[in-house]
């Protein structure tokens, strides 16, 4: 565990959005993760279920991780309630795209400069939205 919270682990509290940065560090993390997700070639798929326009999905993502990761609730305060599966019923998600998207998020997390804890209680973390996400396989 890092330093800077060693007092608290990451899932109590607002320790983890702590550690990744508060809302700007998670802005950031974002922002790579779509930069990934127009880059990797294994993220194709994924990438075309989204807006060519990517303000409001990196909005979403930004607002949503806030909240999950303990700090405020900014997606609720903009867009209401969340319900992750019912957020992505209209798309074919499966196996692959719970994946690539994850596989985004590892790219992403490589750029940041988070503890090394940290970013891989976050990937292991991340895998239960991203499998609520799936609609098939």
């Amino acid at each position: 565990m890092s330093e800077e919270n060693s007092f608290r682990p990451y899932g109590t509290e607002d320790a983890s959005f702590q550690a990744a940065g508060g809302e700007e560090g998670i802005r950031k993390l974002v922002d790579a993760f779509y930069q990934a997700m127009d880059s990797l070639p294994e993220a194709k798929r994924i990438r075309e279920m989204h807006d060519p326009d990517l303000t409001v999905s990196a909005d979403k993502l930004t607002r949503f991780l806030c909240g999950w990761l303990g700090g405020p609730k900014l997606f609720r305060e903009k867009y209401g309630p969340i319900s992750i599966p019912q957020a992505h019923a209209h798309l074919d998600i499966g196996i692959a795209e719970r994946d690539a998207w994850m596989r985004c998020m590892e790219e992403a997390l490589k750029t940041q400069p988070y503890a090394e804890d940290f970013k891989a209680y976050l990937m292991k973390q991340l895998l239960f939205p991203a499998e609520r996400c799936r609609t098939r396989d």
